[in-house]
């Protein structure tokens, strides 16, 4: 049942991706190029995002969850190093490329090479993380 429901969501995320026109490139660039020919869809399909979650933390706190034993905690709000550096790396990149995880997988059903470069790029990042992490934390206590 839980994977019925990781499939559905994940093809409800994915074509809300496409309908709102964040696997464009061009769109989510133009949101970015504030100087020139600024684009807001990007502004509208995120505050159209963060309504929902608003309610979906309001009623994690009370309910229950369908398709799983507990609701996670909700999201830290310490701003810590970790964080900043993620942030900066993820703006740059999704500024470079004018793809985030979400919209990049969505595009791999049209976005030919330039999308499984992106892909194996982004993988490639995501595996290379944890054992530069851990090296840094080990440097920064001095071992």
């Amino acid at each position: 049942m839980r994977a019925v429901f990781a499939v559905l969501s994940g093809a409800l995320f994915g074509a809300g991706l496409h309908v709102s026109g964040m696997t464009n490139t061009a769109r989510v660039r133009g949101f970015l190029d504030f100087a020139g020919a600024w684009d807001p869809t990007l502004a509208f399909v995120m505050g159209g995002a963060m309504l929902p979650m608003f309610v979906a933390w309001r009623f994690a706190r009370r309910g229950t969850p369908v398709a799983g034993p507990a609701f996670p905690p909700p999201p830290s709000s310490e701003i810590s190093r970790p964080l900043i550096a993620g942030s900066v790396l993820f703006g740059v990149g999704w500024g470079l490329v004018g793809l985030c995880p979400g919209p990049a997988l969505a595009s791999l059903s049209y976005g030919g090479w330039p999308g499984l470069v992106f892909l194996a790029a982004m993988l490639a990042g995501m595996g290379a993380t944890p054992p530069l992490r851990r090296a840094l934390d080990r440097r920064a206590a001095g071992t």
